[in-house]
């Protein structure tokens, strides 16, 4: 069965099992790829690498909310009212 691979560093479950941090260093702040029996299980990612995905998508929600609402009417509003 081919895979697609989605990291340029991989290693297997036994490497990240005897060096967890280690494994996660090779990746240089990417992902890593790890692999059980020579088939991706799944991707180790640093927590600033996650954070910087969850901000990227949570962007990509906004910009589709604001983009789904462009040709909305404008409602004028006066601050001291509020």
């Amino acid at each position: 069965m081919t895979n697609i691979i989605l990291a340029e560093t991989s290693a297997s479950v036994s490497e990240l099992k005897k060096n967890p941090m280690g494994t996660v260093a090779v990746g240089g702040g990417f992902p890593v790829e790890i692999l059980k029996r020579n088939e991706p299980a799944f991707y180790c990612i640093p927590a600033k690498a996650y954070e910087a995905l969850i901000e990227k998508l949570e962007d990509m929600e906004l910009n589709a909310i604001a983009d789904a609402r462009e040709n909305q009417s404008e409602i004028k509003v006066n601050l001291a009212d509020l």
